[in-house]
């Protein structure tokens, strides 16, 4: 059992793929925050549209 917890400890193979763990998760997390603010930015241009086709109907 010793032995096995001794080369488990020393095994690098778990820690690289931890490490490429984190490297997704940020990737993920960028991007949902980029889709975020892109999202943000499509819904206040819809807006501005409306706004502005409202004001072109009503001056008709």
């Amino acid at each position: 059992m010793t032995h096995f917890l001794r080369r488990l400890w020393r095994s690098q193979s778990g820690a690289t793929a931890v490490e490429y763990g984190l490297i997704l998760a940020l990737v993920f997390l960028a991007m949902v925050g980029a889709i975020g603010t892109f999202s943000n930015e499509v819904i206040k241009t819809w807006d501005t549209v409306t706004e502005t086709s409202q004001e072109a109907v009503d001056r008709s």
